[in-house]
């Protein structure tokens, strides 16, 4: 049964950090590119993050750049993302998600696979 889980999230104060996991059973996910986005209440789900299924690719939101960091580790078939210096305006629920080929993008029509999400709140 192919399952797509993110862990990590949670309550943190502005400025703190969080690393995100992206776990897949059921499918490989060497292959693929893999994307996190988030959605906030009433926003559209947004791309933050992806990365080749090779690894060598990495493309971050103007908005996370500098703070997020991206990686893979294909041999436990799992997906980071290392979330630091968090601001109040990166709340939101964040979904890891996969694509049926090895290059990244941030448009959500890329990606086929979804996992049901992981609340980060960043507030004081």
């Amino acid at each position: 049964q192919l399952q797509i889980v993110e862990s990590g999230g949670g309550l943190v104060q502005p400025g703190g950090s969080l690393r995100l996991s992206c776990a897949a059973s059921g499918i490989t996910l060497e292959k693929s590119a893999i994307a996190w986005f988030r959605q906030a209440p009433g926003k559209e789900r947004e791309g933050v993050s992806c990365i080749s299924s090779g690894g060598g690719n990495k493309y971050y939101a103007d908005s996370v750049k500098g703070r997020f960091y991206i990686s893979r580790d294909n041999a436990k078939n799992t997906v980071y993302l290392q979330m630091n210096g968090l601001k109040p305006e990166d709340t939101a629920v964040y979904y890891c998600a996969t694509a049926p080929w090895g290059w990244g993008s941030l448009n959500p029509a890329d990606y086929e696979y979804w996992g049901q999400g992981t609340q980060v709140t960043v507030s004081s």
